[in-house]
């Protein structure tokens, strides 16, 4: 409720605002017509007023841009020609002046609906029934001026975003663009998973199954009972500690628990296997996730949680995993306590951050010297 009456009050000074830029924007039209009027005939003079009359457009424009994104949280990008801008302001004057008009509206509606508790101070009120009533009135325009106050400010935004945002053959170059470095992205990650699957296999599994068949070939060719039971007692442990360390591999490609019970039961396993403590806060409800959005939920937590238990010198874990709506975006945030200093451009976190944008997710690690580091993504469920 505080964040709802927080943003109205944004709302209204960006309309209280507007509704003063939008008088501006009659006059500047009304001035440049003026001007432009009597030089239409020459060429030059004509040319001339356009090129002072755009300047003072383009000004106007930046100032809305401003305007938008300090109290309606609107970001356009910067405007690419005059004749853009200049459309835009023709198309926000009535706009602006209706964002006035309904504050107007709530500044009446506030004077008399509260008439009934200061009134008394300034004149002696003798129908109490109507003044009850028009109280009452006060208080329904100051509700429907409320509203309104929300809704001119989404229209500021989608007629901002009309008249200034990217065309659509602009988003589609984007898209593709966007598209193409995830991709790439995303093999890059795919190698680097690959070339650590080898590394732990070849470090890791490969050295046990050597020292395994030495310790068999030695108990092989001693002649001693005693000996070569000691040499077998040795093998038999090798033999668990690769098996364990085999079964950690193949964890660490993809969980079993993953397909079998869902992404809450592997995040548990993980917190389980964690030797910090870690808390997991799971709020999850809806319908079930897709594969792609649980396994790359997973891999972020997964790696994240490694990456803290190996660098960061962390007594505790938090894992927060909620969703948006339900079919909304999955927010998920890993904290420590970290000494912090974790390089976003890393190799290990520049992986996740591939995956999390081969769904069109947003990846951000906030780690400043000293800690706490929190490293969070938004995926998109549908």
């Amino acid at each position: 409720m505080k964040d709802i009456a927080a943003r109205g009050a944004w709302y209204a000074a960006g309309l209280a605002l507007g509704a003063a830029t939008a008088v501006t924007e009659l006059l500047f039209f009304l001035l440049a017509g003026l001007v432009l009027l009597p030089v239409l005939a020459w060429p030059r003079a004509r040319r001339a007023a356009l090129r002072r009359a755009g300047a003072a457009g383009d000004r106007l424009t930046a100032l809305e841009r401003r305007r938008l994104a300090r109290f309606l949280a609107v970001q356009v990008p910067p405007v690419r020609g005059t004749a853009q801008g200049t459309r835009y302001l023709a198309a926000r004057c009535p706009l602006g002046l209706l964002g006035g008009v309904v504050l107007g509206c709530a500044v009446i509606g506030l004077a008399y609906g509260s008439f009934v508790f200061w009134g008394w101070l300034v004149t002696d009120i003798r129908y109490l029934g109507l003044v009850a009533v028009t109280s009452l009135a006060g208080f329904l325009l100051l509700f429907l001026a409320a509203q309104g106050v929300f809704g001119v400010a989404l229209l500021e935004g989608r007629l901002a975003r009309h008249f200034l945002g990217p065309s659509p053959q602009d988003r589609l170059e984007q898209r593709i663009t966007q598209l193409a470095t995830t991709r790439a992205g995303v093999l890059s990650a795919v190698d680097d998973e690959r070339r650590r699957i080898e590394r732990d296999l070849h470090d890791g599994v490969q050295q046990r199954l050597v020292a395994l068949g030495m310790l068999l070939g030695r108990a092989r060719r001693s002649r001693d009972p005693e000996r070569a039971g000691e040499l077998l007692r040795q093998a038999h442990e090798e033999s668990r500690r690769a098996l364990a360390e085999l079964r950690d591999v193949a964890w660490r490609i993809h969980p079993a628990v993953l397909d079998e019970a869902g992404l809450r039961a592997a995040l548990e396993t993980v917190a389980e296997r964690t030797p910090l403590p870690l808390t997991l806060e799971y709020e999850v409800d809806g319908a079930a996730l897709a594969r792609t959005v649980e396994t790359v939920a997973y891999y972020v937590v997964s790696e994240t949680v490694t990456n803290v238990v190996k660098h960061s010198g962390a007594t505790r874990i938090g894992v927060s995993l909620s969703r948006e709506g339900a079919a909304g975006l999955l927010r998920l945030r890993v904290e420590d306590d970290g000494r912090g200093g974790a390089d976003p451009a890393g190799g290990g976190l520049t992986g996740l951050a591939s995956r999390v944008a081969a769904l069109d997710g947003r990846h951000a690690v906030h780690s400043p010297p000293g800690g706490p580091t929190v490293v969070s993504a938004e995926l998109p469920c549908a």
